[in-house]
């Protein structure tokens, strides 16, 4: 690992997240030499949690008491599993899931990308795939030049995934197959996923099909947002 340059603070608060903390801006960018340091981890964190971050989701702040105690067992017991290996840095590996619920423009997103900012100024290393489920279909739709398995497995595999608005497309048993496939993964194998959908908890089975409503219900703490669309509001 090499050490990751000084970041700036100018922008999406991230300076307010750190203080949270009770580290400054200046303790992050002190430069020790050692690219295992918890300051070396968080830049490097943060620097990648820009590139994943949606422009219009980079101020977001997870404040959902769901979503707060959801990253903390990540972190607890990321740094948990690196007492008991003796390994150099804690990394989330695998934990529980959070799927959160809500009608369209309540926040969901910006609860699921708030809480990737979060995670970055832990000093815990966590690498996240992100996408929607539409964007995801699109990805793994057969195509010439092109191996879906070999697409596929780069999300199921994923240590952290961010899907946004599972359910919201019109069910196929094309991807109700995707679904199961990597919900079913994940579930298996104890990978943490972020899961946002319209789908209320009583119509999960039918949107998404029995098998895939059970395992999300074993494998995931659930929060449901409520509320109006704040997108019509503000316009």
């Amino acid at each position: 690992m090499d050490l990751a340059p000084a970041v700036t603070f100018d922008r999406d608060n991230f300076a307010a997240l750190l203080e949270e903390r009770g580290l400054t801006t200046d303790q992050v960018n002190t430069r020790d030499g050692d690219p295992f340091s918890e300051m070396n981890l968080i830049r490097r964190a943060i620097t990648q949690a820009r590139t994943a971050v949606p422009f219009i989701y980079r101020n977001a702040v997870a404040t959902l008491p769901e979503t707060l105690t959801w990253i903390t067992a990540l972190v607890d017991d990321a740094r948990a599993q690196q007492k008991r290996r003796d390994a150099i840095t804690p990394v989330i590996s695998r934990g529980r899931s959070l799927l959160l619920l809500g009608p369209t423009g309540v926040g969901k997103t910006h609860q699921a990308y708030g809480a990737l900012r979060r995670l970055a100024v832990t000093g815990v290393s966590a690498t996240w795939l992100t996408t929607s489920s539409a964007d995801l279909y699109a990805a793994l739709r057969p195509r010439a030049g092109v191996d879906s398995e070999t697409e596929f497995r780069r999300y199921a595999h994923a240590r952290l995934l961010l899907v946004d608005d599972l359910g919201a497309a019109k069910a196929t048993e094309w991807t109700e197959e995707i679904n199961f496939r990597l919900v079913n993964h994940r579930y298996e194998n104890q990978l943490p996923t972020l899961l946002t959908s319209n789908v209320l908890p009583k119509q999960l089975a039918d949107r998404l099909g029995d098998r895939v409503a059970s395992r999300l219900i074993e494998m995931c703490d659930r929060a449901v947002i409520t509320g109006t669309d704040r997108r019509r509001n503000a316009a």
